[in-house]
This record gives C-alpha cells, structure tokens and sequence, in this order.
C-alpha cells in the first residue's frame, strides 16, 4: 500500500520559495535582455552611420540627428514613462514599449528620407525609455533587498554594456552583405520576440495609484526635448538662434516643471530626494556617465575609420574591447564584498574610466588599432563597475514602490548626459583640430577631446566619493 505524501507547511513553504526564485530569475532574463537590445539598438548605427547617409542622400547634419535622435526620445520619455509604469504596471509598460519598439524598427528599415529615419529614431527612444525603465523596476520589485538584488542589477548592468557591444558589430556584419537597412529588420524581429517573452513576467506596480502630474509629464517632456535638441544642433554652431531658442526653452520649461512638482503632494519626482546621498550619487553619476564615457565612445568609431582607416567591421570590433570588458566586469562585480557601497563602487568605476581615457590619447594617423585596447580594456573595466553599481543605485536610492521613477531619473540623466557629451566631444575635436590634412587635424582633436572626458570621469569620481562618505556618516 502506497501512502499518500503529506504535504507539510514546511514543505509547502519551500516550494513556494521556489516557485518566486524562478519568477523572480525569469523576470531577470526578460529585463536584462530586454535592456540588451534597447543598447544594441541606440549604439548600432555609429558604424552605419556612413552609409546611411549616402544612400539617403543626407549631409553631415542628417547624420549627427541619426546619431542622436535616439537620445532625444530616451531623455524626453524616461522619467515620465517611469512614473507611468509604477502607477499602471512595469509588465504592461514593457510589453506595450516593446511592440512600439518593433514598430520603429520597422519604419527606421522601410525609411526613404532621412527625415523618416530620425523620426523613427526618436520613436526606438521613447519605446526604450519604456522598455529601460519598467526592465530595471522590475527587477527592482523582484529582488527587493541583499545579495540577490546586487547579483540581479549586476546582470543588468551586464546588459548595458553587452548591448552597447553587440549593436555595433551585429549592424556592420549585416550592412556588409545586406546593405544598413537589414540591421533595423533583425532589431524589429527581436523586439516582436520580446513581446510573448514579456507578457509572463510577473506584475507589479505602486502599492498606493497616484494621481497622474499631467502637467508635470508635459512639462518635463517638453523640456528635454528642447534641451537635447539644443545640445544636437549645438553641434554645428553653438551660437546660432535655433540652438540658443532650443536650450534656453528648454531650460524654461525644466525650471517650470521644478516648480510644479514641488507644489504637489505626490510629485512625479521627490526633489527632496536631490537631498539624499544615494540618489545624488545615482544622478551624478549618470550624468558624468552619460557625458564623458557614452560621449566619447559614441565619436570613437568615426575616429578610429577617419582617423587611422579602419573599416567599419574592424572599428566595431576594436570598440567592442571596451563594452565588451564592460560587461564581463559588471557580471563579476556581484562578487565584491556587500560593505563597499554602490557609491564606492561607481567612484572606483569613474576613477578607472579616467585612466583608461587617458590611454587613448597621443595617437596618430599612422597608429595600430593595437595601440587604443589597453586604454579600452582599463575603461571597459572601469564602466562595467559603474554600471553595475548605478543600477543598484537606480533602484536602492528610492522607495520601491518608486522603482520605476528611480529608473527612469537615473536613465534620464544618463541620456541627457550622452547627448551632451558627444556635442562637447564633437565641438571639440572640431575646433582644436588645425594644421595639416583632415585626419592628423582629427586626431589632434580626438586629443583634446580624450583629455576633457578623463578630466570629467575624475571629477564624476570625487562627487561620487563625497557621497559615498555623506552616506557611511547618515548611516
């Protein structure tokens, strides 16, 4: 006779742990690839860029907006987009952001006018920024406190720099026998696989529904759009109407929005959270990411294929030393002792950037592509740190019933930061280089560039160090 198992409570309870460990890890891989692809696809064009233009029949403007029109929508719609997910469903945003992301992707490979392409491009942006956003709060939610939730925002930071590696080689290997519209095509057909794959993550959203800041999402949104769009045309002439009209609109409308939401009960965004160490820290350091890292990795490419003529293939590969050490670092950053602090950790990443930085300079037209892997190699290092530690920042700075709004504030900053940061490079290289032919005066501007964004990194990496401390002391 066969007696019938017993299904004690403690047994019961075990496998219900279970149970929410495999949710909880299957909601990890949903995000941490959602987060891959949004990165393969903003970094993807910075090799086809070229091409792009060519076929399209567009000037060095069009390709500065193919290049940034991603960033556009990113920092208009992250922060807003965040919100919305806490208070409606990080799973429903990001299955609504993925379709929309498939969309665009559609249209950025069926374009046939430059202008239809930066469209699309800054549809990719506002689609990521759903997909960015509800990934990191989801994960946020699922991995709320310890170990678990530094392991799960290493992985996804892990991401970040395994889609900034792929995106690049992925659409130069495609371009090579297909043309650049077949890199746009495999994106859509990833982005429509994400859709089913998203649909079974567990839900989860703000204990208590806010009212939603209407005003406030208009407000900001419209804000940094006109900011971004400043910091892009910036690039061609800093002090034309347009540009000046673009930031000091934008600039307008952020102080507007500051305004509002410190009048509001339930602000979309806490500024009293600007005092809080942690979430300083978060801010800071996208930003400082976003202007001397993503800035100047961005321009790398056109450097290494103007400058030292490498091809399109060989400057993906040779750019992949960088994010590709990024995300190895950021997987095994999980490792280090739980008592170094995300804010530590981000001013040890920074400080390695900077270092790294300076190792790309003292180049020349005749320089090996061998010449640029150590610098790379030691930023790569540096960036999978940072990226690590902001993730958990995004996400431990604020209440987790908030999780998607400190996504979507870190991400913000960390996109604003990009567009600013390759204007600055893009300035720079421009006006420092003089003197002989098109590439030696490149490369001298590569120079000038490299040595701004290492002192920038520095700089990232003391305010970081200062709140790492201001936290060790409120703790």
């Amino acid at each position: 006779m066969i007696e019938p198992s017993i299904q004690t409570p403690a047994r019961a309870s075990e496998r219900a742990r279970g149970a929410a460990a495999s949710r909880a890890t299957y909601t990890l891989a949903v995000a941490a690839s959602a987060t891959l692809l949004v990165l393969a696809v903003f970094s993807a064009p910075v090799t086809t860029v070229g091409e792009t233009a060519r076929s399209l029949h567009a000037g060095v403007a069009g390709q500065t907006w193919t290049l940034s029109a991603m960033s556009l929508g990113l920092a208009t719609a992250l922060l807003p987009v965040g919100a919305i997910a806490d208070e409606l469903g990080r799973r429903r945003v990001l299955v609504s952001s993925a379709l929309l992301l498939a969309v665009a992707n559609a249209v950025a490979a069926a374009a046939p006018t430059i202008a239809v392409l930066v469209g699309a491009r800054v549809l990719q942006g506002v689609a990521g920024a759903g997909v960015v956003a509800a990934s990191l709060a989801a994960i946020g939610h699922a991995f709320p406190t310890g170990r678990a939730r530094t392991h799960a925002t290493a992985a996804w930071g892990a991401a970040v720099g395994g889609g900034i590696a792929l995106g690049p080689v992925v659409a130069a290997a495609l371009a090579a026998p297909l043309g650049w519209r077949s890199g746009y095509w495999a994106q859509a057909v990833a982005a429509a696989a994400l859709v089913p794959a998203a649909r079974r993550i567990a839900e989860s959203r703000a204990a208590a529904r806010q009212r939603r800041d209407l005003p406030g999402i208009a407000t900001l949104g419209a804000g940094m759009a006109l900011l971004t769009a400043g910091l892009v045309e910036g690039r061609t002439d800093w002090t034309s109407a347009a540009t000046l009209g673009l930031l000091a609109g934008g600039a307008l409308l952020l102080a507007a929005f500051a305004a509002l939401e410190a009048r509001r009960a339930a602000p979309m965004i806490d500024l009293r959270l600007f005092g809080e160490p942690l979430f300083v820290a978060s801010i800071v350091g996208a930003l400082f990411t976003g202007l001397a890292v993503i800035g100047l990795m961005s321009y790398s490419p056109t450097m290494m294929q103007r400058g030292l003529g490498i091809g399109l293939l060989g400057s993906a590969a040779v750019l992949a030393t960088w994010s590709g050490t990024s995300m190895l670092v950021a997987l095994a950053a999980r490792w280090l002792p739980q008592r170094l602090a995300s804010p530590a950790r981000l001013a040890i990443g920074l400080a390695l950037v900077a270092v790294g930085e300076l190792g790309l300079t003292g180049l020349g037209t005749g320089s090996s592509w061998a010449r640029l892997v150590p610098g790379l190699a030691i930023a790569g290092i540096g960036s999978g740190l940072a990226n690590a530690a902001l993730g958990r920042l995004a996400v431990e700075s604020v209440h987790r019933d908030r999780a998607g709004m400190g996504s979507g504030a870190n991400n913000t900053a960390r996109y604003l930061g990009g567009a600013a940061g390759v204007a600055v490079v893009v300035a720079l290289v421009s006006a420092a280089g003089t003197g002989g032919d098109e590439a030696t005066r490149l490369m001298h501007g590569w120079d000038v560039a490299t040595l701004a964004c290492a002192a920038l990194c520095a700089a990232g990496a003391v305010l970081a160090g200062v709140a790492a401390r201001r936290h060790v002391s409120a703790a």
